[in-house]
């Protein structure tokens, strides 16, 4: 179940802060948060128009598509060192189903099936012969957080869901934009390429200091998809009480083909 509970975890971390709050966040950063890099500005209206058209423009890249495949290697490591490699393929179908297929990559033998509907999560452990069958709460209930059925195609198929409207500061640099955003739950310092229209690196940090959480996501190897541009490769720093680092290296994708789901459970298997 490594996968699968690592997934959860990455998309708890992320959905939080793509969150909507207009509430403003008061407390001074202890001098160890790293976004203390950002210049505040005064927010004149020529502050406001640059923000606006900047986040104007990363939503103008997301993706809209009607299905979505892909193939990605994923390598995770955690307090114990490097977990074996895994090959996870996805098919998905906008605000339907996203069907995962897990396999062990050292041995090439599936390890778990995952289908989950807006109100429903099935998992099939081919390793231990056990299907579970849970709604879509069961997400809610692993994490503590409002994990929703469109974050997490959003967040598979590489749009930038954690954006959040509510910019405290930024500052231009030479080669990028680094822009802070406060949520109310975390503090996502994000930096964006000079083109103004894609994330590269997310830093987000608990607002509450008891939590101590921290998250880091980088966004590379982008690749024209028509007008948008895809990420195939993310690669995620986690860490609370413990680390865990993600690699995801998409090998193949596409977008509106003719897809299949299925999802046929053994009689074997034992049902939780």
């Amino acid at each position: 179940m490594k996968f699968f509970s690592t997934l959860l975890l990455v998309i708890s971390i992320i959905t939080i802060v793509s969150c909507r709050t207009t509430k403003k966040i008061n407390t001074a950063l202890s001098k160890k948060d790293t976004t203390q890099m950002v210049v505040v500005k005064d927010v004149h209206n020529d502050s406001l128009d640059f923000i606006k058209q900047t986040l104007h423009a990363l939503d103008s890249n997301r993706i809209d598509f009607t299905t979505f495949s892909a193939k990605v290697k994923v390598d995770v490591w955690d307090k114990d060192g490097k977990e074996p490699d895994l090959t996870v393929f996805i098919h998905m179908q906008k605000d339907s189903v996203i069907w995962l297929l897990v396999n062990a990559t050292f041995v090439n033998i599936e390890a778990f099936r995952i289908l989950i509907t807006p109100d429903s999560v099935k998992v099939l452990n081919k390793k231990d012969k056990i299907v579970e069958l849970r709604s879509v709460n069961y997400l809610q209930e692993l994490t503590h957080l409002p994990i929703k059925f469109s974050t997490l195609q959003d967040l598979l198929v590489g749009n930038p869901i954690f954006i959040d409207t509510n910019v405290v500061s930024y500052k231009k640099n030479p080669d990028n934009l680094t822009m802070l955003i406060v949520g109310n739950l975390f503090k996502n310092l994000l930096t964006i390429n000079s083109n103004l229209n894609v994330v590269t690196n997310s830093k987000m940090d608990d607002v509450d200091p008891t939590r101590n959480r921290t998250c880091n996501i980088s966004y590379g190897n982008y690749e024209k998809w028509g007008s948008k541009n895809f990420p195939k490769f993310r690669e995620l720093s986690i860490v609370e009480k413990s680390k865990i680092d993600v690699q995801m290296d998409f090998k193949q994708y596409s977008f509106n083909e003719t897809l299949s789901y299925p999802f046929n459970i053994p009689k074997n298997y034992k049902v939780q």
